[in-house]
């Protein structure tokens, strides 16, 4: 467990049961000959920390764009800010950790295994649009038609997450594939997102279907340049996830303390890589 500046880790998981367990998998398919999302059932309203899992169907996007090799500069707290590229260069080669692989998307192939590194987990994927928890103007159930109040994990307040204000990442549920929690994956643990030569800093705030991967908070999207419509936005391919193992930011909401964390955590996996 580290502790780091301005940012407070605890190696408590935000769950009392210490595992993850399946919540609502968002996201809706695009079909670029008629300009119409396909729709997926909405699912029944669940309790906290029971969510349902369920189907998300697949989407058609252009590739994503080069990075840029140009080199970071310091952020506003005087640290040098680590560049996507020297990310995307630790990550070039893959561990497999997971018992196979994940599909991106309701009835794609199995394509994506988990990979292990030291100090963190990590896949690459497509980037679909989780827009649940708090109603927001972005995120209801008109915007989204299979939108649902409810996130794996809590606000410091015992609320949902708010979509729309907090970058977060969704994980899969634990299955014979891979559980998260026994690579030191909990609720609020920090990710750092990669996205055509963009990292932003989120944290673990939902969990998906058993079998995909793939999915982010619309304001996850909208930081890294993609489009957050949950109905029809998103990213095919070309996203990177690296989650920082037994590292949790509190409050789980608090932006500012996942990109404290994010940038230090970031740096030693660099160094230690």
């Amino acid at each position: 467990m580290r502790t780091l500046a301005l940012a407070t880790l605890s190696g408590a998981a935000l769950l009392a049961s210490g595992s993850l367990t399946p919540a609502a998998h968002g996201g809706a398919a695009f079909r670029p000959d008629v300009f119409t999302p396909v729709r997926k059932a909405h699912p029944a309203p669940v309790p906290h920390l029971t969510p349902a899992a369920y189907a998300r169907p697949g989407r058609d996007h252009g590739p994503a764009s080069p990075a840029p090799t140009a080199s970071p500069t310091p952020d506003e707290t005087g640290q040098r800010a680590v560049g996507a590229a020297e990310l995307l260069a630790k990550v070039s080669s893959c561990k497999r950790i997971s018992n196979g692989s994940y599909r991106t998307d309701e009835g794609a192939s199995p394509s994506v295994p988990v990979c292990g590194m030291n100090g963190a987990v990590f896949w690459k994927a497509d980037l679909d649009i989780d827009c649940d928890g708090q109603v927001t103007k972005a995120c209801n159930v008109d915007t989204d038609p299979y939108f649902q109040g409810a996130t794996a994990f809590h606000t410091s307040g015992d609320r949902p997450l708010n979509a729309e204000e907090l970058p977060y990442v969704v994980v899969p549920s634990r299955s014979s594939l891979w559980d998260s929690t026994d690579a030191g994956i909990k609720g609020g643990s920090v990710v750092a997102v990669v996205h055509a030569g963009k990292v932003v800093y989120a944290v673990v705030g939902d969990t998906g279907p058993a079998g995909i991967i793939g999915e982010a908070s619309y304001a996850a999207a909208e930081a890294l340049g993609i489009d957050p419509d949950p109905r029809a936005g998103g990213a095919g391919s070309g996203v990177t996830y690296i989650l920082f193992k037994d590292s949790v930011v509190s409050p789980i909401e608090s932006r500012g303390a996942a990109v404290t964390a994010g940038e230090a955590l970031a740096g030693e996996f660099l160094r230690n890589n």
